[in-house]
This record gives C-alpha cells, sequence and structure tokens, in this order.
C-alpha cells in the first residue's frame, strides 16, 4: 500500500473510533416555548415533538402546568415541531433550523378538534432569542465553504463577526503550522477568546490558544460571542467561538476536493524580482452516512497537505576537505573573516591542526553534510540540511464522530 493510502486507512480508523466517546456531544441548541388554546389559556400536558430532518431522531417533552415546556441538548440541524394534546388538533411547524447555541422560543396554539386533524405550519420559523444575554454571530456552512480562504483555515472567517478584528497572534507552538491566527473579540486581548469545539474545551493550555481547528468540509458552523456569554461557554474575558463539526445523516453524502497553489499560476508581485515559488497541494475528502437508519450514524473526514518551496537565501558554513585535512589557513584568511585575519589559539601553530586529534564522533557527524568547493565552505542554508532537494513540509488532518440515537426521553419542564 502507497504512503497515502496508509494515512488515509489510519484517518479513517482513528476518526470512526477514536470518536466514539463523544455520542451526542453536537447537541449544542434547545427549543422552548408555551402551548396555549386559541382563547390564550394556557394547556398543561401537550406532548411536545421534535424530529431532526435529517436523521429522523426524535426529542419528546411534556409542558407543565403553566403550559411550559423545553427540550435542551438537541443537535443543529433542520427540525419539524409538532405538539398534540387529545380534544385538539395536532400543531406540526417546519422550517425551524437550529444553529450552534441558539435557544429560540416557539410558541404553539393548539385548535380544538379531533387529534387526528393537523394544523401545519409550513412558513419558516422567525427563531427569536430570549434566553441569552450574549450577542453574537453564527457563520453557517455556506460561507466556510464558498469564501476564499488562504491555506483553508475556517478560524480566519471569525473576521467576519461585527465585534472581531485581526490581532497579532501569540500562540506560537499550536499543533501545526497554520493556527497562527488571533483575533480580538469586543476589544479584548487576542488571548481572551474562548474555544470549544462540539462543546468540549478545545483550548491550548502550554500556548494561551485554540488547539487544531477542523478543516472547512469537516466544519458545519460556529459561532461568535460576546458580551455576557453562558457560562457554558464562558472562561475567558473577551468572548468565546463555538466550532460544530458535521455528522452523518440517513443518506450518505461526501465529497473529494483538491486545492492548488503553484506560482506558474500566478502573476508576478509587481514588487518582487520573480514569482513566488509556493507549492502547495491541500487534497483529501470526507463521507457520512447510516450505519442503522434513524439510529446510528457516522462521519469521516480527512485532510493532507504538502507544501513545498525553494530554500531561503541565508548562508551557512560547513567544513572544507583543507580543513578535514587539519588546514585552516583559507577560512581564517580575511577572504573569509570580513577582511579580519583569525589565528588559531595554541597549542595550533600556523592555523594547523592534526586530524588525528579530531573527534571521531564529529567526524561521523560531518560527514553526512554537503560538500562544497568553496574555500570558506559557504553553501545555501536549507542545502545543508536537505541537500539539493527543495524543502517540502507536510501535516495530516482527520475529523470524524460516530452519532447514536438517544432513547426516547420525555422532559418535564420546570423552567
Amino acid at each position: 500500500m502507497s504512503g497515502l493510502g496508509k494515512y488515509l486507512r489510519a484517518a479513517l480508523v482513528i476518526s470512526l473510533f477514536a470518536a466514539t466517546g463523544y455520542l451526542w456531544a453536537q447537541a449544542t441548541a434547545q427549543i422552548s416555548g408555551t402551548a396555549r388554546d386559541q382563547s390564550g389559556a394556557v394547556l398543561p400536558g401537550v406532548e411536545i415533538r421534535a424530529t431532526q430532518a435529517e436523521t429522523g431522531i426524535t426529542r419528546a417533552a411534556v409542558t407543565n402546568e403553566t403550559g411550559s415546556y423545553v427540550l435542551p441538548n438537541l443537535p443543529i440541524g433542520p427540525y419539524k415541531l409538532e405538539a398534540s394534546l387529545p380534544g385538539f388538533r395536532t400543531y406540526a411547524q417546519t422550517g425551524i433550523v437550529l444553529q450552534v447555541e441558539s435557544s429560540p422560543v416557539i410558541n404553539v396554539t393548539l385548535a380544538v378538534g379531533q387529534v387526528a386533524e393537523t394544523i401545519e405550519v409550513q412558513a419558516n420559523a422567525a427563531l427569536v432569542e430570549t434566553r441569552s444575554t450574549s450577542v453574537g454571530q453564527v457563520v453557517e456552512n455556506t460561507r466556510i465553504l464558498e469564501l476564499p480562504l488562504n491555506g483553508r483555515q475556517a478560524v480566519e472567517l471569525i473576521g467576519l463577526a461585527g465585534a472581531a478584528a485581526p490581532a497579532p497572534a501569540t500562540d506560537a507552538q499550536a499543533r501545526d503550522p497554520f493556527n497562527k491566527i488571533a483575533f480580538s473579540v469586543a476589544g479584548g486581548l487576542n488571548t481572551g477568546v474562548s474555544f470549544t469545539l462540539d462543546g468540549a474545551f478545545h483550548m491550548n493550555p502550554q500556548g494561551n490558544g485554540y488547539m487544531s481547528t477542523p478543516f472547512p468540509d469537516a466544519l458545519q458552523e460556529f459561532k461568535v460571542e460576546t458580551s455576557a456569554t453562558a457560562a457554558a461557554s464562558g472562561g475567558k474575558s473577551a468572548g468565546s467561538v463555538s466550532l460544530v463539526t458535521k455528522s452523518g445523516t440517513n443518506d450518505i453524502h461526501g465529497d473529494l476536493f483538491e486545492f492548488v497553489r503553484n506560482g506558474i499560476f500566478n502573476a508576478r508581485n509587481s514588487f518582487a524580482l520573480r514569482r513566488d515559488t509556493i507549492k502547495r497541494n491541500q487534497f483529501g475528502g470526507t463521507v457520512g452516512g447510516p450505519i442503522i437508519k434513524n439510529r446510528l450514524f457516522f462521519f469521516s473526514g480527512y485532510q493532507g497537505t504538502t507544501i513545498r518551496q525553494d530554500p531561503t537565501s541565508l548562508i551557512a558554513t560547513v567544513p572544507t576537505a583543507a580543513m578535514y585535512a587539519g588546514d585552516f589557513t583559507a577560512i581564517t584568511s580575511p577572504a573569509c573573516n570580513a577582511g579580519r585575519q583569525v589565528t588559531l589559539r595554541g597549542p595550533f601553530g600556523n592555523n594547523r591542526i592534526d586530524p588525528a586529534l579530531f573527534s571521531k564522533a564529529a567526524l561521523k557527524y560531518a560527514s553526512k553534510l554537503p560538500q562544497t568547493s568553496n574555500p570558506c565552505g559557504r553553501i545555501p542554508a536549507a542545502r545543508s540540511f536537505m541537500g539539493t532537494r527543495p524543502p517540502k513540509t507536510a501535516t495530516w488532518r482527520s475529523a470524524g464522530s460516530i452519532t447514536r440515537r438517544a432513547p426516547n426521553i420525555r422532559y418535564l419542564a420546570d423552567i
């Protein structure tokens, strides 16, 4: 099997089975409201059911004596809300789309009639947020996938939030070379932003920054919040960023992608002497679907990144053939020392050293270095470590989840 095939296989296995530890971790929204009859009187004992359109997962609640209900811990996505009570027509409302950290209030009005009769509201619901004191904005999946991103870093889109602005990066010890992006939210410190991924803490305590984030095709959406955020997403003074990964549904969906950056496709920068030499390939794919329809779902994704570019113009120094022979007259001459003559200290005379005095371990190590005909031992810095091949870096990312349908649990409202 090729090296790439091994990476793909390992990423799929890790992302699927390592993810089983957080079943239902994507439950990041809730619905609440009040059930009333046509006269405005509250109705206790009404059965409220919310069904996610993509997975068929259903959650149920019963209104309390004040007619109130709450459905917490709902996965994000499109929903159908139904309400039923003997002696009244069944109420059904579609067009409800829950976003990350949303908590809409949806009130239900039941009309007298038979339960078999249904009043269906098909217009998109106007989701009014009345339970959160924070101010935030959701960056949905469409913008994540369609807006241009240099290096495919979805966190760059945090800047779309009205209260966010780019700030100098301080987390120099991030897990991968792309997570160097920092933002100031609501005028706060760039280290004052808390990150969560699928509801779990996603910060790197060593550098006080965020950990590696999913690539765009594996990210469903995220929300930037500030100003009195809830305790669940708090912990930092400036604000919070809540990211949610994709999950499987009853239908099989997937994609394959490759994004290429190559200097041959670009015009030369007007301030540069030549085109840039960066050759970046980002490739991978995602797949999600049902394991057991309406009960168990999977999602897995992989992205590989390779970057090649010409070495820098810095100069390094390696031992010359004359130095191996014990003759240091050339390397100590003014030509190699900016016009200054260097003289080796005693007991070495005439800038010569007996090769028998050289460390065998040092000679073994030096034999791995590139050779040069330059009398001063000068070569391009990158070549001293990589020979004549262009420098290459590579990163690999995987994401995955397994979502299980929870047992049918009824929630009695207590609000």
